[in-house]
């Protein structure tokens, strides 16, 4: 699988989002402003804002539309579609420890029985 690498972070093609929208991503990832990215990206601020606008498109589900590059550099860590490089060499590296859950001590279960018991007219005459 083909990755970007940029500044600390890694994007990873195909995906969910083209070449360009994934680089702009991680420029945005790095808390950079559309201006900024495009001195990097040498393009215009506008064009920035239609590749972010375009990425914030493809990762929203329809109910849930993306409303800030905030929320799409979110949506694309949870996806695993951008990582810190640190992250990404913790987790792509082999010998990566489980951590054991947390045992708690075993508390006594106490169990409350109701019982309840309908009476017959017959039962209440006598």
């Amino acid at each position: 699988m083909d990755t970007i690498q940029i500044d600390g972070w890694q994007g990873r093609l195909g995906q969910g989002l083209a070449p360009r929208q994934l680089l702009a991503t991680l420029y945005a990832a790095k808390d950079m402003r559309a201006k900024e990215i495009a001195k990097q990206m040498n393009c215009s601020p506008s064009t920035i804002n239609k590749q972010l606008e375009s990425a914030r498109y493809n990762l929203s589900m329809h109910p849930n539309y993306i409303r800030t590059v905030r929320g799409l550099c979110l949506e694309a860590m949870r996806r695993g579609i951008i990582a810190p490089l640190v992250l990404a060499l913790l987790v792509g590296g082999g010998q990566v420890q489980q951590m054991r859950p947390v045992r708690r001590p075993d508390t006594p279960r106490v169990q409350t029985v109701a019982r309840i018991q309908r009476l017959e007219e017959a039962q209440l005459a006598a």
